[in-house]
């Protein structure tokens, strides 16, 4: 089928069918608009592509996600987090000596100006560090205005060096302890934890196991084709706006509740439960009941119909970190009874309402000692290579255009002003 037909006051309009590389289907309506005078009308753009992207593809029906053509299974359990950066943004799996030039321009640039350490003091102390994180992000275009391809591509190499230093020091920030160092001898992942959680005049040993977890989550959310925040990247990048204003706004798309903060909701919720007795079975009830209002966070996914495959891989995960680290927490003893329950529930079955990603990362994050106000800090962490990936590629696209959405008007019909003493 090469188009398709469209009916529209007794005129027949062809349109243009498009087809992606892993036969994905899509009625090209570019130029409906100027041959009829109609729009479509898709709320959430849940129907709409906005793009044609090599990036990631997802099948929801088969529970399917690859980066650049990998499947996120073989990430996972071989690549680092440096390796995935480098193949989302590049588009190919590094060599040995790329990744190793890679790995020492991301070290070379971790610090960030000394002046930037001033802009923390202006924060009052309860500043949530997603909103100190989008800020200072959007203050680097201050520092490193881009004049030129090369400073684009010097920027993507800072943004990705700086942007751990930044979270790390927002979360110092929100609990009033002195900023630490980034360490040249640190993996991405080690460095980071050591700036969150080191402490001066106190050794801080790193952890392989918890190193290990951060590398997977990091990983999982590194890309996820086009969702509000990696949408909102692009479209703010379709002004030619610069990379650190396009990805801050990414930020402040991705802090909201439905979208980054669910998996902090998940935590709320267990903690809910816990504060109840920890009678999880009442709150299990009560998501089936429609009328309750009470909705279990963390369970079932808009893309996928089928188990999330970042959850599969973060279940096992979860299972060994709890394990290994031999952790007690009544929150996460919860947590695993609500696993239980919607894996083998027909309620849950049936609705594929199975624990997503967001259910196990909260989970990890909290035996990782992360802060529940630091979990969407940490989803903008593993996703910002995305949006950087995102966001040269719409630079890129041949014919790309300033994004501009229609819309239906229904307000008021032309009505004239009326003078405030007559009225």
């Amino acid at each position: 089928m090469k188009s398709a037909k469209l009916i529209l006051d007794n005129q027949t309009i062809e349109l243009p069918i498009i087809e992606g590389s892993e036969g994905e289907r899509a009625v090209d309506i570019t130029k409906l608009r100027n041959n009829t005078g109609f729009i479509t009308l898709d709320p959430g753009y849940g129907n709409t592509g906005s793009c044609e992207s090599s990036i990631t593809f997802i099948d929801g029906e088969k529970g399917i996600l690859r980066y650049r053509g990998i499947p996120i299974e073989q990430l996972a359990e071989n690549a680092t987090f440096s390796e995935v950066m480098y193949l989302l943004i590049k588009g190919a799996l590094p060599t040995k000596n790329e990744i190793t030039s890679f790995n020492n321009e991301l070290t070379y640039h971790t610090m960030i100006h000394e002046d930037m350490k001033r802009f923390f003091d202006g924060y009052p102390m309860n500043a949530h560090p997603m909103g100190v994180l989008a800020s200072m992000v959007a203050a680097l275009s201050t520092f490193y205005p881009e004049n030129s391809e090369g400073d684009v591509d010097n920027n993507i190499i800072r943004l990705l060096a700086k942007m751990k230093t930044l979270a790390a020091f927002a979360y110092k920030k929100s609990v009033g302890q002195p900023f630490m160092y980034p360490k040249n001898k640190y993996s991405f992942e080690e460095n980071f934890l050591q700036m969150m959680f080191a402490v001066p005049s106190e050794p801080y040993e790193i952890d392989p196991v918890v190193t290990d977890a951060l590398r997977l989550l990091l990983i999982l959310h590194a890309d996820h084709e086009q969702n509000c925040s990696t949408s909102t990247v692009r479209m703010v990048g379709s002004s030619l706006a610069n990379l650190f204003i396009s990805v801050s706004a990414g930020i402040s798309a991705l802090w909201g509740p439905l979208h980054g903060g669910a998996n902090q909701r998940v935590i709320e919720m267990l903690s809910k439960i816990e504060k109840d007795g920890g009678n999880y079975k009442k709150y299990v009830n009560m998501a089936k009941d429609k009328n309750s209002g009470f909705k279990l966070m963390g369970f079932g996914h808009r893309v996928y119909k089928n188990f999330d495959p970042r959850a599969k891989i973060l279940k096992s995960a979860s299972d060994r970190l709890l394990n290994k680290l031999g952790i007690s927490d009544p929150m996460l003893s919860i947590a695993k009874e609500l696993e239980e329950i919607a894996l083998n529930d027909d309620f849950f079955v049936e609705r594929k309402l199975y624990p997503n990603v967001d259910f196990y990362s909260g989970i990890i994050y909290r035996a990782l000692g992360i802060p529940t106000r630091m979990y969407t800090v940490m989803f903008a962490l593993g996703r910002l290579p995305g949006w950087i990936a995102q966001w040269m590629e719409l630079r890129q696209a041949k014919g790309a255009r300033i994004s501009r959405p229609r819309q239906i008007y229904t307000g008021s019909t032309l009505r004239g002003f009326v003078p405030i003493s007559e009225r």
